[in-house]
């Protein structure tokens, strides 16, 4: 039983041993994860959330006061231009244009009358003009016999009496024409007054009729058959009818945070996906990028708020969408995803081994070491990324470059300069690398991980 004991005990002292020298081996070093520097393609992208809405939009509002009796179509329903939408109560308009329907009729009759008793008269205008022209030649040839001494003095008196009273019919008979003439002009010009009349009428009759200006889809009835409308200011209440969209050219407004709304620019190729349609990608470019700040909370604008507010901010993107379905409803949540750069085959980083680090901050903590009173040291720090790198000894350590970063992509970064393909850089855990020092020992976590990895422990 002694000889069991003292092997235990053998054993526990190498156990002691061995975890003592390994414990003194790595004391010093600071356990990291590491990444390798890579050549990818690289795309940044910008995402919002916002909603579907149709580029174009009215509100049809009533055009005459009445109570609504009918509605043809229903909220979603899809309408063509020219299509009946509702109708308001309409008797007095529509007895209006019947009567002047009628009276036109009428007018019209009358003129046919007058254009008949100008034919009589012009007959007779022809008639007179015969009867004076054998009149004439009666009283030239009386004259021609008188100063021959041929024709009695009563007779040449009656030829002459004949005759003055054939030109008296002329006359007459010319006066007659130009009497009807004239009442065929007035009654062709009230006519005229009565088909104005009518026109009017017919335009008061056309605006109890509510009609399609485009082909679209009813969004909105804010009112009910039997309620009444009155013709007044754009969406006061009672006056609109109902509201329709155009889907014919569809947008999708979404809302982008003010820190990425600075790559956001016209023409941007962009992703929408749909919350209501899920697996299903619509294509779009940006054709607009808002230039006012609007509050998150409330969305207005900071122009128009009355209170100074350091709350987030976001601006406003229009989104044309080039492949719109007949699925798509205004007001339907959307994301967008708006591609701001593209670029292949770059040197890249992972985001997370990005830090700001002071070289000089190190030299100030080396100093504060010695006996010698420290010089303040004024700290600038700078974004780069930390190598391990290996000292003359082969033991890895962190030495700090300071690198220029381009484009941003989900995972990755843009390398512009610093570093080359193949560097080892350290990627984390976070709160090391915050605090990790130029020159630190290191150890790796695991093996070293292809870009846009990391390990765990």
């Amino acid at each position: 039983m002694k000889k069991f004991i003292l092997i235990g005990l053998a054993v526990l002292v190498a156990a002691a041993l061995v975890i003592f020298m390994v414990a003194r081996q790595q004391s010093g070093y600071t356990k990291v994860y590491t990444a390798k520097i890579a050549r990818q393609d690289l795309t940044s992208v910008v995402s919002g959330t916002g909603q579907i809405k149709p580029k174009t939009y009215v509100n049809v509002g009533a055009t005459s006061f009445g109570r609504i009796t009918r509605f043809f179509v229903k909220e979603g329903d899809r309408v063509k231009k020219g299509q009946t939408l509702a109708t308001v109560e309409n008797v007095q308009q529509e007895s209006s244009v019947n009567g002047q329907e009628a009276a036109i009729a009428a007018g019209r009759t009358d003129i046919n009358s007058y254009v008949a008793a100008e034919k009589t008269a012009e007959a007779n205008v022809a008639h007179a003009k015969a009867d004076l022209e054998q009149k004439q030649l009666d009283w030239d040839r009386a004259q021609q016999l008188y100063k021959g001494g041929i024709m009695a003095r009563q007779d040449f008196d009656a030829k002459k009496a004949a005759y003055d009273l054939d030109v008296a019919s002329l006359a007459q008979a010319e006066a007659g024409l130009n009497q009807a003439k004239a009442q065929t002009d007035s009654a062709r010009g009230h006519l005229r007054t009565a088909e104005a009349t009518l026109r009017a009428d017919k335009d008061l009759l056309a605006k109890t009729i509510a009609i399609a200006p485009f082909d679209g889809i009813v969004t909105n009835e804010p009112v009910r058959e039997g309620e009444t409308v009155v013709e007044g200011i754009q969406n006061a209440e009672g006056s609109t009818l109902m509201t329709l969209a155009d889907m014919s050219v569809v947008t999708a407004e979404v809302k982008v945070d003010e820190t990425d709304i600075v790559n956001v620019k016209m023409g941007q190729a962009t992703d929408v996906t749909i919350d209501a349609l899920p697996g299903k990608t619509f294509h779009g470019t940006v054709t607009l990028v808002g230039d006012q700040a609007l509050l998150r909370s409330t969305g207005i604008a900071t122009s128009q708020s009355t209170t100074g507010t350091e709350e987030a901010k976001d601006f406003k993107v229009v989104v044309t969408l080039s492949d719109p379905s007949g699925d798509l409803r205004p007001g339907l949540s959307c994301t967008a995803k708006i591609t701001t750069a593209h670029k292949a085959n770059v040197l890249t980083l992972p985001i997370e081994a990005l830090t700001m680090h002071d070289p000089a901050a190190d030299t100030a903590t080396k100093s504060s070491k010695s006996d010698a009173p420290a010089a303040p040291v004024k700290l600038n720090p700078v974004q780069g990324v930390f190598v391990a790198d290996k000292d003359s000894r082969g033991r890895l350590r962190a030495k700090f470059v300071p690198v220029t970063t381009g484009i941003t992509g989900a995972t990755d970064i843009e390398v512009l300069s610093g570093l080359k393909p193949g560097d080892e850089i350290v990627t984390g855990p976070y709160k090391i690398l915050r605090g990790l020092k130029d020159g630190a020992l290191l150890k790796r976590d695991t093996q070293p991980l292809a870009l846009g990895t990391s390990s765990s422990s």
